[in-house]
């Protein structure tokens, strides 16, 4: 018996399963998921239950299989934990492999049939549900790839791109990335429009609108934004609208209204059913383009569901950062198909580095934007990254690019140039302490202070601009370098001003930045927004941004929220503010990984406070999050 904490918990006195729980490399979930799937299917083969609990470990981290041939190097990378895992019984590679080919669980290759819980393809294992929902993602993208633009006009595209797009203010020598992804997302079906912050995504989507509208001639397009959580959906439209009202009239009028959806609420949920939604492959979409932003937070599963729903002749075009964090859930779809675009495929190449993959044999035309350019070598695919930042420069975006590229001494060294947009305040590793560190104190004084005094004069907007001054932000939720921990601290050193304004109220006072944990479907508030409680001639009231309108409730009527003095860096993202504070963890910590500094540190615009040791800075830089997953490879 193994005592959890909770309930003690049998397993057998020995073996494989026993030793590597024991060591601290399996969980008790892990070993009996394996345990269950052997009772299930007779399998009494120690070596191929390891392999099944292993896998169901991978999956626990976000990956979406387990290849037996780098396991031990996949457990240390995933974990770096302190132990010997050289000392357990691995079992020989070969003789693993075998015993899971020849086993009653498993489904060997990439056969379309199969009925056993996992699938060995190669000498990568999967649990089957996982590499089903990777061949729909798989030959739902290489089918839409195949689907040209034979509907449209040519001459109207042409016309179109001449008139909304303008390379005047990009450097003569760099091609106009904007352009080219609009031409590609209307000539194909499928497009991935990758991009940095303030790279200009959303300005191009509301440009591809327009162009498809324009394409539909008398008929309204029926067009459909989506993103994972209902402040991207919120803060997508918002800026669709702002794209929108900066191209010419006529084009703004034929692109109208579009409507914004969480991913769930696009699909339609079903009570009791999770995992399956009202819209599917035989009752798909109603739209004829559909916008998926924040393409780096959607987990496979969803990005399966998402690809059945849109009808084969919609135009789909998924947008997002591939060098942001990942889905919380299994998968890395993003990073997973842009990085296929960089990989040798089967197309054709006769041409030179310009040649396009079938179907896209217009672009080069398309995409001339009257300076002679050459399309760029690595517009592959459907796959666009935009390059240029219109956001921030400097050492934000210097930082930004090293840390992108794994460049560790570079990172260092834009940190300790002392920028003024870039500052380093090192601490070793285990001695954070709140009141030794004065920048981070004055930060958040300063900024507290100043919230209350906006929030006293009544003025919402002056408010909401004020709260995006700063934010701290932490990797983990809890402990010494959690949000729980950094909030208590703001909250203490806030509390003389707050208190000296006599404007305390319980938990209500002018100037408190609040946070919307759960979604509000009724009030249009989303789990994720950020607001600031006003005081107005009607009392306090609870102001959000939507766009360049404003929400505003009485606090009575919010029901889960929180003080968000500090938040996580995977709930900050899609956001901007003006400064940014962030808490690196220790390097031991399993969260501490490229994607999450790059992502802590493009939040902001003007100024980014990087607290920590240089050590976890350059754990970080050098340790991507590898989430294992054959899609790459496969497409």
């Amino acid at each position: 018996m193994i005592n959890t904490g909770e309930r003690s918990v049998a397993l057998p006195s020995t073996g494989l399963l026993t030793e590597f729980h024991t060591a601290d490399v399996l969980g008790l979930a892990d070993v009996h998921t394996a345990l269950g799937l052997g009772r299930i299917g007779g399998e009494t083969d120690e070596a191929v239950l390891l392999a099944a609990a292993l896998t169901v470990r991978a999956l626990r981290g976000g990956s979406v299989c387990f290849d037996l041939v780098t396991a031990r190097e996949a457990v240390f990378d995933a974990d770096e934990q302190e132990i010997d895992i050289t000392a357990l019984a691995w079992p020989e590679t070969q003789a693993w492999l075998a015993a899971c080919r020849d086993s009653v669980l498993v489904t060997n290759g990439d056969s379309a049939e199969g009925t056993r819980p996992l699938r060995l393809v190669d000498s990568t294992l999967y649990l089957e549900r996982y590499w089903v929902e990777e061949e729909i993602v798989r030959t739902q993208l290489q089918r839409r790839r195949d689907l040209t633009g034979d509907h449209l006009d040519l001459h109207r595209l042409a016309a179109g791109l001449d008139r909304i797009f303008d390379a005047g203010e990009l450097d003569p020598d760099e091609p106009d990335r904007q352009r080219i992804a609009a031409a590609t997302a209307v000539l194909g079906r499928v497009t991935i429009l990758a991009g940095g912050p303030g790279t200009g995504k959303t300005t191009t989507v509301a440009k591809v609108l327009a162009l498809l509208a324009d394409q539909a001639h008398d008929r309204r397009l029926r067009a459909a934004l989506a993103a994972p959580t209902g402040k991207a959906a919120a803060r997508l439209a918002a800026a669709v609208r702002e794209a929108t009202a900066e191209l010419p009239e006529a084009d703004a009028e034929r692109i109208g209204p579009v409507p914004a959806f969480t991913l769930h609420r696009l699909l339609g949920t079903l009570p009791d059913r999770r995992g399956r939604f009202r819209h599917h492959a035989e009752n798909p979409l109603p739209y004829d383009v559909v916008v998926v932003d924040e393409m780096s937070m959607v987990s496979l599963p969803m990005m399966a569901r998402v690809l059945e729903a849109v009808r084969p002749t919609a135009h789909l075009i998924l947008v997002g950062d591939p060098d942001q964090l990942s889905s919380v859930e299994a998968g890395a779809v993003m990073a997973d198909i842009t990085g296929s675009a960089d990989e040798p495929g089967p197309e054709p190449d006769t041409d030179g580095p310009d040649t396009q993959p079938t179907g896209y044999a217009e672009l080069p035309a398309l995409a001339d934007d009257g300076r002679g350019l050459a399309l760029p070598a690595d517009i592959r695919r459907g796959v666009v990254r935009l390059t240029h930042t219109w956001r921030f420069g400097g050492a934000i975006g210097s930082l930004a690019a090293a840390v992108r590229a794994g460049d560790d001494d570079t990172v260092v060294e834009v940190l300790r140039a002392g920028h003024g947009d870039v500052v380093f305040i090192e601490v070793p590793d285990g001695e954070l302490t709140a009141d030794g560190i004065e920048d981070l104190h004055r930060a958040v004084v300063d900024s507290g202070t100043a919230l209350v005094a906006a929030a006293q004069t009544g003025d919402p907007e002056l408010a909401l601009r004020t709260l995006d001054t700063h934010r701290l932000l932490c990797a983990h939720r809890t402990g010494p370098y959690g949000v729980a921990r950094w909030s208590r601290e703001s909250d203490r050193w806030l509390a003389p001003v707050v208190d000296h304004q006599g404007i305390r109220s319980d938990e209500w006072y002018a100037g408190r930045p609040i946070l919307i944990t759960a979604n509000d479907y009724e009030l249009g508030l989303f789990n994720g927004d950020t607001g600031v409680v006003v005081a107005t001639g009607n009392g306090l009231r609870a102001v959000f941004a939507r766009g360049r309108q404003t929400l505003s409730f009485a606090p009575a009527r919010l029901e889960d929220v929180q003080t968000v003095h500090a938040m996580t860096v995977h709930r900050s993202q899609g956001s901007q503010f003006r400064d940014v504070s962030f808490v690196v963890p220790p390097t031991d910590s399993p969260l501490l990984t490229r994607e999450l500094l790059y992502t802590a540190v493009t939040r902001a615009t003007t100024q980014v406070t990087v607290i920590g040791s240089e050590s976890a800075v350059r754990r970080a830089v050098t340790r991507p999050a590898n989430r294992a997953s054959g899609l790459r490879r496969r497409l």
